[in-house]
């Protein structure tokens, strides 16, 4: 039985993958206008082009995503308990030092940090595309 998920974020949609074969589409056309195609050429550079963003696609959706059950808080592979959070607000003040869930250094680009103290006394900070969202739903989950 899997637990309901009150907010989630992929990390990565999987539509990069198709970069390379356009690319190799509209190179292979190109190439139509001026001589013979080679199309096993364009086949590799599509197949080659799509392999390396998998890869990429797939470590961004483990290493960027945010689920939240009535469990825990996970951020990339960290799970944090839900029962070791106090406190999800903007008024809760992360000191500089503030540890980044997740195991990064830092928030990911493009992603907004959401504060959070937890019941030892520490801050920590979480991350979300949609930070206002995370916020709310783990203010939910914590008040009730």
């Amino acid at each position: 039985m899997t637990a309901p998920v009150f907010y989630a974020e992929p990390g990565s949609t999987w539509w990069p993958v198709l970069w390379g074969p356009v690319f190799a589409l509209v190179g292979a056309l190109v190439e139509l206008t001026t001589g013979p195609v080679h199309v096993l050429g364009w086949v590799i550079v599509a197949f080659l082009f799509a392999g390396g963003a998998a890869v990429w696609v797939q470590a961004r959706r483990r290493i960027c995503s945010v689920e939240l059950t009535h469990l825990t808080l996970r951020q990339g592979r960290e799970e944090l308990p839900l029962e070791q959070i106090a406190a999800a607000d903007e008024e809760v003040g992360t000191p500089m030092a503030a540890r980044v869930l997740g195991g990064g250094l830092a928030v990911p680009r493009k992603f907004e940090s959401v504060p959070l103290k937890l019941t030892d006394g520490t801050s920590v900070l979480a991350w979300a595309k949609d930070g206002e969202a995370l916020r709310a739903a783990l203010r939910d989950r914590i008040d009730s």
